[in-house]
């Protein structure tokens, strides 16, 4: 019996992930989670790194699409300040907003439709 070997009608693996980092600086805080859409609103799930010096960060990967997070520091939900955009939450604060695109030029690429070009260019005058 011959196999078949296209493997057309293979399931997909799913989304692409996405690399993410995820940084925050606090000189005295003891721990510092991210908590969101992504991991179920769960902070103990994605805790940051520290370097010992007030600088936390975490690697991670995501899927393609548009999430609510919050930073968990030392037990207090606070927005992430370095967020370009964030939203109510129903408890009186603020969600940061994460955009996951599908790869580092579509990021790129929104990065320049949200800023405005400059014109360096000196015009002359008539």
């Amino acid at each position: 019996m011959k196999h078949n070997h296209n493997h057309d009608n293979a399931p997909s693996p799913g989304p692409q992930l996405v690399p993410v980092r995820f940084e925050f600086n606090h000189p005295t805080a003891i721990t510092v989670c991210v908590a969101g859409t992504f991991n179920h609103w769960q902070p103990e799930a994605k805790t940051l790194y520290s370097d010992g010096v007030g600088h936390w960060w975490k690697e991670t990967a995501l899927a393609p699409g548009t999430y609510e997070y919050c930073l968990v520091v030392d037990g207090q939900w606070l927005p992430d300040p370095l967020a370009r955009e964030s939203v109510p939450n129903p408890f009186g604060g603020r969600n940061s907003i994460l955009k996951v695109a599908t790869s580092p030029e579509a990021a790129h690429l929104a990065d320049a439709e949200t800023f405005p070009l400059k014109n360096n260019r000196k015009t002359k005058k008539p």
